[in-house]
């Protein structure tokens, strides 16, 4: 499928991180018919507004960035919402779809469907070869089977639908609640308030040991755009750099951007999560796409973003 400015396109989500990103995306080429609810406009948990809504706008592509998404603690202590909210959006969103007519669809799926100790880099086919990571099953095997529906529509209808698997990502807009945030916003929050309040140290969970990738959400929007356009078949494609770092490393580089003078304590008696989460991006690279945004750079806007945009950011 190809964009034009004309086309009717669908972000479900775009007031999140990754949807948000997708629309700035969108208008940088010049797109004028793009179809965004709230969710109070919208709830995608109810079908038969899903329905109607479809009937209604027939959109020609839709890209799927709605999700009930968080960090640990939230997916540790709220696993029934992760996995019950998620697969029924995405089955309400995937089915009206293609009883629409949509022309390409695509999924955005997570790193964390792959199981807690595979292979590394990670692969797109070591998908369900083996146990997942505890903290966040629920809402892996909620993505699990949004990957599995699109497979199953295309295999059945022969509807265009894939799905992108993005590594950790990062950028303006983030969620920097400490209660349900993932690693990198909830560092920065918690950096830039300790050297705001003057405090000698910041705690970091865990070890400081796991290694993680972080993707810019930009760069991510860009790789949709690019995919929606030149890809068109059922294997999942990673999405990220292929490089990755320690937590200690990324608390490192997110007290040099924010200036902070006092010093790091890393408490072990908190979770580490996955001891490491790399993707193979082989097949996203053979595709002819590479990510454009270094991590250094990419920390020092998002933390320049959230200092300028505190009074509004999602806290």
């Amino acid at each position: 499928m190809q964009i034009s400015k004309r086309s009717r396109i669908y972000v479900a989500g775009h007031r999140g991180l990754v949807g948000s990103a997708v629309v700035r995306a969108l208008n940088k080429r010049g797109c004028e018919n793009l179809l965004l609810r709230t969710h109070a406009e919208l709830d995608l948990t109810d079908q038969p507004a899903v329905r109607r809504f479809f009937a209604d706008e027939r959109p020609e592509a839709v890209i799927m960035a709605a999700a009930r998404v968080g960090g640990i603690h939230a997916n540790d202590s709220q696993p029934a919402q992760f996995i019950r909210e998620n697969l029924i959006i995405q089955d309400n969103v995937i089915d009206s779809a293609y009883r629409s007519g949509v022309g390409k669809f695509v999924f955005l799926g997570s790193s964390c469907i792959y199981p807690k100790m595979a292979p590394q880099p990670i692969k797109e086919d070591y998908l369900l070869t083996g146990p997942l990571e505890p903290t966040n099953e629920w809402y892996a095997i909620a993505k699990i089977a949004g990957v599995k529906m699109c497979q199953a529509y295309r295999r059945e209808y022969g509807f265009r639908a894939i799905s992108l698997m993005p590594t950790n990502l990062y950028g303006p807009g983030d969620n920097f609640n400490l209660q349900n945030s993932h690693v990198l916003p909830a560092l920065i929050r918690k950096i830039h308030e300790a050297k705001v309040r003057g405090e000698a140290t910041v705690t970091v969970w865990g070890t400081g040991t796991p290694r993680r990738e972080f993707l810019h959400v930009d760069d991510l929007a860009e790789a949709i755009l690019y995919l929606l356009q030149a890809y068109d078949a059922e294997p999942m494609v990673n999405i990220g750099w292929g490089e990755d770092v320690t937590i200690r490393e990324l608390a490192e580089l997110i007290v040099s951007a924010i200036g902070y003078r006092g010093r790091l304590i890393f408490d072990a008696t908190k979770p580490d999560g996955t001891p490491r989460k790399l993707l193979d991006v082989t097949r996203l690279t053979d595709l002819g796409w590479r990510p454009k945004i270094p991590l250094k750079l990419g920390i020092e806007t998002t933390c320049a973003w959230f200092v300028e945009h505190f009074a509004e950011a999602r806290l």
